[in-house]
């Protein structure tokens, strides 16, 4: 490493004490070194250290979410050049062994922490960093074209010392851009593996050729590609065997473009657009520029309340067609927000239910499952996979709608039996149960002959009389006081139905059972 520059450290630490301790220990650019930047835990620790590139890393050992252990087995295995030194207490010597295995420079007790001891081990950690410029000269230009990119992606002219600069890093006359968005269930450190295995990849199909990867964000990198213009079919070819060879992984690539100071207009342009409409294309897993020179359908507005209406009347089959008519055209206008797009799946799914629910269908798990099919549209990848959990929705509708025991008919019988089931022993008639539930009597008279065995009368008298029969033997109460109990005024009347029901009268009934 050179004299010259300054030695980075990261610090790691879930003490905030202990770090702001170590950063007042030294007069650190004096003594040569820059902290460059600190965390809480190991999983912190490495995104820093992803955008710093530091030289030395100093952390504790015993951590949450990611400890030291683990930590410096990542780096050393990510980052085989950066120098680790670890801060421990008394009682974990097992694990600070464990780190000596994947070279560590040193340990140093928390306890015994001080000025000299800290420097002391840092200029242990400086001694083992190769001292030739090559390592720093490559993070160096590294930084400054990454620098140089920004402001070209900026809408800023490089100067002419940075266009030398590019000219040395990208020696060829023609540009691709690979844009690789990584799986959210793989973790970070995966990304920079699958990223290296594409660069190699890459310089291993094409030979002359050069790259430079930028990442815009936690799951997206975008990868310059520079090559002959003679190499594109070569390129598409090497895109394609790394979308074989990653298929967790969504790849997007431009067209060759030959001046590098488009590389703003060539990402905001084309490749956020591949990235966003990708969402569109699940069955292409390279997405390029002439896939988006297909025609979009036209589509009319969804006719709601047409849709509506024949709900309402029961007409799901029609209604139900033409919803996933209108659906499979609209999955195919890629240029749609995928906001928009989902909102319109969370709307008609909201919509069938409250129709329902109108008709007074037994909806009670739909209505509690929709939540969950609301979660699984939002967090959906792709339009195909947004289809297919309206298709599962319209799916159990579908059985709801057409079981008997969700009809709206059967269950405004059953509210009518439980009425009669919890007011048997009231004074009740067919005037009275036809009121609360305002239908018109005759009306009633007729719905109840036609939706069950027996009519309104009958219905009463048997439930009444299963009931007294259930008091003549676990009660002692005198029989006419039963007959009152069970809703009945006219004590002769009872007894005349009850032997009517079970061919002998409540006194003789009483007998044979006790």
């Amino acid at each position: 490493m050179s004299t010259k520059e300054l030695c980075k450290i990261v610090i790691v630490d879930d003490e905030i004490l202990i770090r702001q301790g170590i950063k007042h220990y030294l007069n650190w650019e004096q003594e040569g070194f820059q902290i460059v930047g600190e965390a809480s835990n190991g999983k912190e620790a490495l995104e820093i250290i992803e955008r710093t590139h530091p030289n030395i890393v100093l952390t504790d050992i015993v951590m949450p979410i990611m400890d030291g252990e683990e930590l410096t087995r990542i780096i050393k295995s990510k980052y085989p050049e950066i120098e680790i030194i670890i801060l421990s207490s008394f009682g974990e010597f097992d694990y600070v062994r464990s780190t000596f295995q994947s070279g560590v420079v040193d340990y140093i007790l928390k306890p015994k922490l001080d000025a000299s001891t800290l420097l002391e081990v840092l200029n242990k950690a400086v001694s083992r960093i190769p001292t030739t410029d090559i390592y720093q000269t490559k993070q160096q230009e590294r930084m400054s074209v990454n620098h140089v990119i920004e402001k070209l992606m900026s809408g800023f002219e490089a100067a002419d010392y940075e266009a030398e600069l590019l000219a040395r890093v990208f020696p060829y006359n023609s540009f691709h851009l690979l844009g690789v968005v990584f799986s959210e269930n793989i973790p970070r450190e995966g990304h920079t593996k699958i990223q290296e295995s594409i660069t190699q990849q890459y310089q291993t199909s094409l030979g002359q050729a050069n790259y430079h990867a930028i990442t815009f964000d936690k799951n997206e990198t975008v990868i310059i590609l520079n090559v002959n213009k003679d190499k594109s079919q070569e390129v598409l070819d090497f895109a394609k065997r790394a979308v074989e060879t990653h298929t967790d992984t969504c790849f997007v690539l431009t067209e060759p473009f030959s001046d590098l100071s488009q590389i703003g207009y060539i990402y905001n342009e084309k490749v956020t657009k591949l990235l966003q409409y990708r969402f569109y294309f699940s069955n292409i897993p390279l997405l390029e520029e002439y896939d988006l020179q297909r025609e979009i359908p036209d589509i009319e507005t969804f006719n709601m309340e047409w849709f509506t209406k024949e709900c309402k009347h029961s007409r799901f089959q029609e209604a139900f067609s033409y919803l996933q008519e209108y659906v499979s055209i609209f999955s195919k206008c890629y240029t749609t927000d995928v906001f928009e797009f989902k909102s319109f799946f969370e709307n008609i799914i909201f919509t069938i239910t409250v129709i329902l629910n109108n008709m007074e269908y037994d909806v009670s798990e739909i209505v509690s499952s929709k939540y969950e099919y609301f979660r699984a549209i939002n967090e959906a990848n792709s339009a195909k996979e947004t289809v297919e959990h309206l298709n599962k929705f319209i799916d159990e509708v579908n059985k709801y709608v057409h079981s008997e025991r969700n009809h709206p008919s059967n269950l405004n019988m059953k509210k009518l039996l439980q009425y009669i089931d919890d007011h048997y022993a009231d004074q009740l008639s067919l005037a009275d149960v036809a009121e609360h539930f305002h239908f018109n009597p005759s009306y009633l008279s007729n719905y109840f002959s036609t939706h069950n065995k027996e009519g309104f009368s009958e219905y009463l008298n048997k439930v009444r009389i299963e009931k007294a029969s259930q008091l003549l033997l676990k009660d002692s109460a005198p029989i006419s006081e039963i007959s009152g109990m069970v809703g009945y005024s006219d004590h002769s009347y009872f007894c005349k139905v009850f032997k009517k029901m079970n061919g002998m009268s409540p006194s003789k009934f009483r007998r044979k059972h006790t």
